[in-house]
């Protein structure tokens, strides 16, 4: 039972799209002390990561439960089937948020001063979608945090350099968010729900996506300016371009029959590998 019930969990909160935000906190730590991190550091930012988007997963789900239940795409996730106790994953969300601020404890001052904005922004990100059709953008620069969040839990400072690498990892974010919306248009227009593909049209909203896309490669190619990075981390700018070019080439207005490979598998080696060649650039 409990085995079982740890399974359902797991798929709920999608534990393998972690690497989604962890690579990128890590480097906005590797960036501020220019080299590794201590390891006590590195735990706790993975500690802090974990806990904060566990939650967030865990608070959409909940949130959007109702939502998901409607939508034929959507009713066979965990929460729209029922599978797991509402109480038990309210629990989940406040134990997660108490090991982000744990976590933060740990760290420094300013990540606990800092901890409770992080936990509204992710809170808020859930109900965007009945408001407004910038919810992407919201949920980009939410996830986007990790950067600044590594950078601070290192220095323990809030400087204005790693702004720069979370507006690009949160451009990143939309524009495959955007890009996989495109498979619920005509259930958010039904629902009344706000989405750029809503409002703008499949066409539109790929638009949309391929602009966030290109601002990401902008703010990636300043971040590597105003922090004086080298040939290898341009290197995996180039790369990750590859990755973003070959993610546009296989989602077509009238296809959308590879949205989620698109949107998804292929998008997990954008920041695994800035990272990578970051980190050789940063120890070369």
């Amino acid at each position: 039972m409990v085995l079982s019930k740890t399974r359902l969990f797991l798929r709920m909160i999608d534990f393998e799209h972690t690497l989604f935000g962890l690579p990128f906190a890590y480097l906005g730590a590797f960036l501020a002390v220019r080299g590794i991190p201590a390891a006590y550091h590195l735990i706790w930012i993975t500690v802090a990561m974990f806990g904060a988007r566990t939650a967030a997963l865990c608070l959409n789900r909940l949130i959007d439960r109702e939502i998901d239940r409607r939508n034929p795409r959507t009713a066979n996730w965990t929460m729209a089937k029922g599978e797991l106790p509402v109480p038990l994953v309210w629990a989940a969300v406040f134990a997660c948020l108490g090991l982000l601020f744990f976590a933060a404890y740990q760290l420094n001052p300013l990540c606990v001063k800092l901890a409770p904005l992080a936990v509204a922004v992710l809170w808020v990100y859930s109900y965007t979608k009945r408001f407004t059709w910038w919810c992407h953008l919201i949920l980009g620069l939410s996830v986007g945090m990790g950067p600044v969040g590594g950078w601070i839990a290192v220095t323990g400072s809030l400087d204005w350099q790693p702004f720069l690498l979370w507006l690009g990892v949160g451009c990143w974010i939309a524009g495959f968010d955007t890009m996989y919306a495109c498979q619920d248009i005509e259930f958010d227009r039904k629902e009344g729900l706000y989405s750029i593909p809503a409002r703008f049209g499949v066409e539109g909203a790929l638009r949309f996506a391929k602009a966030f896309h290109a601002l990401t490669v902008v703010f990636f190619v300043l971040t590597g300016l105003v922090l004086r990075l080298g040939t290898w981390y341009y290197a995996g700018i180039l790369f990750a371009i590859g990755i973003l070019l070959y993610e546009h080439s296989l989602v077509r207005p009238q296809d959308l029959s590879l949205v989620t490979l698109a949107s998804f598998k292929i998008n997990h080696y954008v920041g695994l590998v800035v990272f990578l060649m970051t980190t050789i650039d940063l120890l070369k």
